[in-house]
């Protein structure tokens, strides 16, 4: 795991360097510093000496500049560091989900991607500018402070020895309860964002049955076990502050009373004594080291913290999507044929039964073919096939004439427009927007391709018209605009096989007959899929499949499926009779 995340630090592997190289120079300034106010005070105050106070205190001031510069520039490189780091990261996990397949997606919700994304990776990225400072400077400064203190005094420089088992002790304490809650809350804000997407995508349906109190009680559930977790985990991690203050208190008061003694004796032997500057370096550093303690347990706190983290962002870099393009892929799409060989598809391996069950179907280029079933009987599986946005369980899928499987993924989706029962729209123009279909379109296509989706006429009365700004999801304009908007950008890719999955059942019949004849008149070499309810959408359709639990129950023209086709026979009754009545 460590090894994939430190190879994302590529181009700032310099900046990652230097940070801890510019941290030795201000660790050793700083151990110095000390040491030379003892010299100051030992030889210039107490003697008087004013060449030697100011010797002393010029060096003070070289060395304080050096540590100062040092320090700003290990915590620059570390912040360049850092920030590059979680770039990498994001940039690298959003390619990785652009590569997945549907499959692959279905694995992770769609609110721990987005955590994975931001909160993970936050916590990453500061644990990893803390390691880059941190766990230089700790260490650094445990080591040339005690050789310090021990320089100066080794019998008083015993009781550092004392107290650090004892902070050791408690510092392991804190964290070992702490541990356990943070990864806790790591899997609660992956439900607190997917309350909140939740709640934001479908607040029309909240507000329309008045659930507001209901959203919010559910969200301050979530929220206060965040709340609580949290405030559970600072409570262990405050009691370091008072455990290192104790420590460090009580190590100056023990140094502070055998100093005193030992510069009393030195009236008698000064070779068993010390003087006041080496009592006062003495007690720096005592702080010195108590404190570099006090940042390694930050430092093994900050990396519990993300190491829940850093193992969901690698198991997104590690999945693998299970649809991709063969070595030698066939990159030409002859015609829009289609041919389901017995296909078998089911969308876990694990599941009980099959989704679709021995498809065996065959449609010719530039015909329409027209797609009925009940709810869960697999009419848009099927049509996901086609573009091998899944791939089958068993059986084959050939487009014109060639397994999906040995096309480049590219081509095939290319060749392919899809409108879905979900229709999307993204924050943009409306030109921007349908320009997903045609980048190079012209504003005379999209013009002709609204016209013929019947588009133009609501476009026309926008005040900015096609340069009409849509909001997130389309929400400035209603599910019949939206989705004539998303059957317009579809006509624009001109595509071998255009799939209309339930995709006109916010338009009024009469619109919805317009739309069928534009097809017929600009793409006639197209096949054309649609999946409807009414009956009326596909009754002129070359061929109609009935699908029925995942079986192909019927296939014919509406005449023939008017005297074979039971289920066929029964929705057209149903919805005509229906028609009757309302008239």
């Amino acid at each position: 795991m460590i090894k994939k995340l430190a190879a994302r630090v590529r181009q700032y592997k310099k900046h990652a360097i230097a940070t801890p190289l510019f941290m030795v120079g201000e660790v050793s300034m700083e151990v110095l510093i000390p040491l030379i106010m003892s010299w100051l005070v030992d030889r210039g105050i107490e003697r008087g000496d004013m060449s030697q106070i100011y010797l002393y205190g010029a060096l003070l001031l070289v060395t304080a500049f050096v540590s100062l510069f040092s320090g700003v520039m290990s915590g620059r490189m570390a912040a360049i560091a850092s920030a590059g780091f979680a770039r990498n990261l994001r940039h690298d996990m959003y390619y990785s989900i652009q590569d997945f397949s549907f499959a692959n997606i279905d694995k992770f919700s769609t609110s721990s991607i987005i955590t994975r994304l931001t909160t993970d990776v936050n916590n990453v990225q500061n644990a990893f500018q803390m390691i880059l400072r941190m766990a230089v400077r700790a260490p650094m400064t445990l080591i040339f402070s005690l050789i310090m203190a021990m320089t100066i005094n080794a019998r008083i420089s015993m009781v550092f020895l004392i107290m650090l088992p004892v902070l050791a002790l408690g510092i392991f304490l804190i964290m070992s309860r702490t541990h356990p809650v943070f990864r806790r809350v790591f899997k609660t804000y992956d439900r607190l964002n997917n309350v909140v997407q939740e709640n934001l995508r479908g607040m029309r349906v909240v507000k329309s049955f008045v659930r507001e109190d209901y959203e919010i009680s559910k969200f301050n559930g979530i929220s206060d076990s965040i709340y609580k977790d949290f405030t559970h985990a600072e409570r262990n991690i405050a009691l370091m502050s008072p455990l290192m203050m104790t420590c460090i208190y009580t190590c100056t008061l023990l140094i502070s009373w055998l100093g005193a003694r030992a510069i009393v004796a030195s009236g008698n032997n000064p070779a068993m004594g010390m003087t006041t500057g080496q009592l006062m370096s003495l007690i720096t550093y005592v702080i010195q080291i108590l404190s570099s303690l006090m940042m390694v347990s930050m430092v093994f706190m900050m990396i519990t913290m993300s190491r829940a983290s850093a193992q969901r962002i690698v198991e997104i870099l590690d999945e693998q999507t299970d649809i991709t393009s063969p070595k030698l892929p066939v990159t030409e799409i002859k015609d829009g044929s289609i041919d389901f060989e017995h296909v078998n598809f089911r969308y876990a391996a694990a599941s009980e039964r099959d989704t679709l069950s021995d498809i065996d179907l065959h449609i010719p280029s530039g015909s329409v073919v027209g797609i009925l079933g009940g709810t869960g009987s697999g009419k848009s599986t099927l049509v996901q096939l086609i573009p091998r946005l899944y791939d089958p369980s068993a059986g084959r899928v050939l487009v014109g004439g060639v397994d999906t499987r040995a096309y480049d993924l590219t081509a095939l989706r290319d060749s392919v427009a899809m409108v879905l029962q979900k229709n999307e729209l993204f924050s943009g123009t409306i030109k921007d927007n349908l320009r997903w279909g045609n980048a190079d379109a012209t504003d005379a296509d999209i013009e002709e391709a609204c016209k013929l989706a019947q588009a133009d006429s609501f476009i026309q009365d926008f005040p900015d018209k096609y340069d009409t700004w849509i909001e997130q999801s389309g929400a400035n304009v209603s599910g019949g605009q939206k989705q004539r908007l998303c059957i317009a950008r579809a006509l624009l890719k001109k595509p071998r096989i255009l799939i209309l999955d339930d995709s006109t059942s916010a338009v009024d019949t009469r619109t919805d007959a317009l739309i069928r004849a534009g097809f017929r008149s600009y793409i006639p070499d197209t096949t054309k899929i649609i999946i409807a309810q009414r009956v009326s959408s596909v009754q002129d359709a070359d061929i109609i499949v009935v699908l029925n639990d995942g079986q192909v129950a019927d296939v014919g023209t509406h005449e023939e499926l008017l005297e074979k086709s039971e289920i066929y026979r029964e929705v057209y009754e149903s919805q005509t009779k229906g028609g009757e009545e309302h008239e």
